[in-house]
């Protein structure tokens, strides 16, 4: 296997993620309610007559009566908006408030430019021109997001604008203000550009995906609707079959059981879209006592829909098993500069766990799983199951580091493979009952499995959570230790479920951004007396699975991100050009 040519791979994977999620990141650009953007579209309609009326037409006692009917207009023709595109009111309103912002800008500019430039003769001129931009703007924003047909765009895109403007300006002035050569002028070069923009954007995807409106409609359906079907759907007529593996250790003792569970498939691609909420899919499924791990594996691994959830989760249940025994041995942890890897070694079945915490990291690159199951059959391992502890927050992991987390865990192999077997006591301990509520966990909370070999105990932790605020799992660690308890790890789902909206940089709230270290840390020291309190003398099964679904692939992370990258190009041109002519019509 070449290794050269797999790291390239994953960086260039995870380099699409990112840059996809950069990409929809824009679209919370919007007011967190519509409630708030019905006031900021009142609050620019309102900004915008006055000014028009005391500074424009100088008939300022006017006002008391044009501006209730100028928002009552503004209120009507958005519920009419909703009515003709058949929408949520909410989207309307977040159009509608970005609109009039646009409009009173260009009021306000117009008012600057004529004073500065003692021109204001030109004044009427930019409220047409305003009227016109405000329309224009809607085209753009009625074809893309609300999957409107340019032609109905066309159609009523002068609704709103010209119906505010009937209100306002006194009717004196309406036949002058309408036949002005220059602002009909000004007007149609903002619709072609937005007509033109449409046009365009909506074709940079190419061939290999679907048009870019109908990705982002999919995408804003299902962020704002909570409905992933369509997004679901798309991604999965672009999905390919494929043969992914579950592997589990089955703890059993005479009254319960346990398990640690390493999936192939991957997390994402988002919230609520297919495997998004996967480990706790996979821990209900398994009676609520697993510790879902993420294993070395990226979005390429995605589950595409429900659909293909729901027959991976039907699998589980005809797991065969690889290996039963009563005796491990105890956990080794080496550390590698800033890589550490904590082992333990199951009949001839060992559960590497890799981290670089509290440095941060992401997904653990492919070529380290490679490289290690091949190093274990070389020693006479049967089965090596390499855990991503994603327990830190990061960039993409470093090939030093990644060379580092390879070499602690070689070392950790030949480490166990010298250790003695004892008998093994398991004990277990979730958070079902401890009504823990913090939005920067997924639904499985978290949990505590004990190992009591040799008389000594170990402690394994296990967050249902995207990632990790970087030195909270050295906080935890400290914490315990002081009440005695040897934490050798704390392990994410690396879930993508969103609890709530999260309006950061990263689109979700990793563990520890929301919740207090010391308020998490007696969180883990309950469950952790809990699972000591659980101890009995258990058996172990090691199990396996194979499961034929789709998956995403790399190639269609690699076309969505190439098809939005080249829509923002377009849009950035169109902005440049459209900014550009905007100031030349002020000067």
């Amino acid at each position: 296997m070449d290794i050269e040519n797999i790291f390239p791979t994953m960086t260039e994977n995870a380099d699409n993620v990112s840059r996809i999620h950069k990409r929809y990141t824009l679209t919370t650009l919007t007011p967190s309610s519509h409630y708030l953007s019905l006031l900021i579209s009142m609050i620019a309609t309102a900004a915008m007559v006055a000014l028009a009326l005391f500074a424009y037409f100088k008939t300022g006692d006017k006002i008391l009566f044009s501006l209730p009917l100028s928002i009552a207009v503004l209120f009507g023709t958005q519920l009419l908006d909703s009515r003709l595109l058949k929408t949520e009111f909410s989207k309307v309103v977040h159009l509608s408030a970005f609109g009039t912002l646009l409009w009173f800008v260009t009021v306000l500019g117009g008012f600057v430019s004529a004073y500065v430039f003692s021109k204001p003769n030109l004044l009427p001129i930019y409220i047409t021109e305003g009227m016109f931009l405000f329309a224009s703007f809607r085209i753009g924003l009625f074809t893309s997001v609300m999957g409107a047909k340019l032609k109905t765009a066309w159609a009523i895109c002068l609704i709103q604008p010209m119906a505010m403007f009937f209100v306002f300006v006194p009717a004196e002035y309406w036949i002058t203000m309408l036949s002005d050569l220059k602002a009909i002028g000004y007007g149609l070069v903002f619709l072609f550009l937005a007509t033109s923009w449409t046009l365009l954007s909506d074709r940079a995807a190419g061939v290999k995906v679907p048009r870019t409106h109908k990705i982002l409609q999919a995408y804003v359906a299902a962020w704002t609707r909570n409905d992933p079907s369509e997004m679901e759907t798309l991604m999965e007529e672009r999905s390919q079959s494929s043969k992914v593996s579950t592997f589990q250790i089955l703890f059993k003792t005479k009254n319960n059981e346990c398990r640690l569970v390493v999936p192939d498939v991957h997390p994402g691609p988002f919230h609520p879209i297919g495997g998004s909420n996967i480990p706790y899919l996979i821990y209900k499924n398994l009676n609520y006592s697993a510790m879902v791990m993420h294993s070395v594996s990226d979005h390429s691994l995605n589950l595409p829909s429900k659909s293909q959830v729901e027959a991976y989760l039907s699998s589980l249940n005809k797991s065969s098993t690889i290996h039963k025994g009563y005796d491990c041995t105890k956990p080794a942890t080496v550390q590698v500069n800033k890589a550490r890897a904590v082992g333990m070694l199951f009949g001839k079945t060992a559960v590497l766990i890799l981290s670089l915490s509290p440095h941060g990291m992401e997904d653990v690159p492919l070529y380290v799983k490679s490289e290690l199951e091949q190093y274990g059959k070389n020693r006479g391992f049967e089965k090596i199951l390499i855990v991503d502890s994603h327990n830190a927050m990061g960039e993409e992991i470093l090939k030093q580091d990644s060379d580092d987390l390879l070499k602690a865990a070689k070392s950790n192999l030949d480490t166990l493979i010298t250790k003695e077997r004892f008998p093994l006591e398991i004990g277990y301990a979730n958070s079902e009952n401890l009504k823990i509520q913090s939005d920067d966990l997924g639904p499985g909370k978290i949990g505590v499995m004990c190992f009591k070999i040799d008389n000594e105990k170990f402690f394994l932790g296990w967050a249902d959570s995207n990632n990790m605020k970087n030195g909270l799992r050295e906080e935890i660690v400290t914490d315990l230790s002081k009440h005695g308890y040897d934490l050798l790890e704390i392990c994410t789902s690396d879930s993508h479920y969103k609890a709530r909206e999260a309006r950061n940089k990263y689109g979700y709230f990793y563990f520890g951004s929301l919740s207090e270290s010391q308020v998490v840390a007696s969180w883990y020291l309950n469950l952790a007396k809990k699972a000591e309190q659980d101890l009995s003398p258990a058996m172990f099964e090691t199990l396996q699975q194979e499961t034929d679904v789709k998956v995403m692939g790399p190639k269609q992370l690699e076309n969505y991100s190439k098809s939005l990258d080249r829509a923002m190009r377009i849009t950035q041109g169109f902005l440049v050009g459209t900014t550009a002519f905007f100031l030349f019509t002020l000067l």
